[in-house]
C-alpha cells in the first residue's frame, strides 16, 4: 500500500485547521499545519508536501508572498488557495502566482475534498508523464 500523501495547511484560523486537520486525516492523508508564510515555507522545503493548502490573509506573511516565493519553481508543490477574499483581481493574481483551484470561504468540505482530488490527481498525472508544461518535441 502507497504512503498516504502529504498535506500542509497554511491558516492563521486554528479552529478552521483543526476541522480540516480531522476532515483530510479521515480521508487517509497525512496533514502537517503552519500558521503564517514563514512557516509555509519552512515547511514546504523541509517537509516537501504532496500538495499545500494555503490561507491568502495572515499575519506576518500571507498567501501571496509565499506563492511569489515559489513561482516557477518546479518542485513546488500544487497550491490550493482558500479566502474570505470576494475580489475577482485576487484571484486572477493568484492563479497569476500558480495557484491550481481558488476556494471562497465559507465553503462546503466536499468542494475542498473535491478540489484536493483533482489537484493531487493532476499532480500524479503531470510526474508520470514527466513535464507536462513543456512543448512537444519537434516533428520529424
Amino acid at each position: 500500500m502507497p504512503d498516504p500523501k502529504t498535506i500542509l495547511i497554511v491558516d492563521d484560523d486554528r479552529e478552521l485547521v483543526d476541522g480540516l486537520r480531522i476532515l483530510l486525516e479521515r480521508q487517509g492523508f497525512r496533514v502537517l499545519q503552519a500558521h503564517d508564510g514563514h512557516q509555509g515555507k519552512t515547511a514546504v522545503y523541509n517537509q516537501r508536501p504532496d500538495l499545500v493548502i494555503l490561507d491568502m490573509m495572515m499575519p506576518r506573511m500571507g498567501g501571496y508572498p509565499l506563492l511569489e516565493h515559489f513561482k516557477g519553481k518546479p518542485d513546488a508543490p500544487p497550491i490550493i488557495m482558500i479566502t474570505a477574499n470576494e475580489g475577482s483581481r485576487h484571484k486572477a493574481y493568484a492563479e497569476y502566482l500558480g495557484v491550481v483551484e481558488y476556494i471562497r470561504k465559507p465553503f462546503a468540505a466536499e468542494k475542498l475534498l473535491e478540489a484536493v482530488t483533482r489537484t493531487l490527481e493532476a499532480s500524479e498525472m503531470k510526474a508520470s508523464t514527466g513535464t507536462a508544461d513543456s512543448e512537444p518535441p519537434p516533428a520529424a
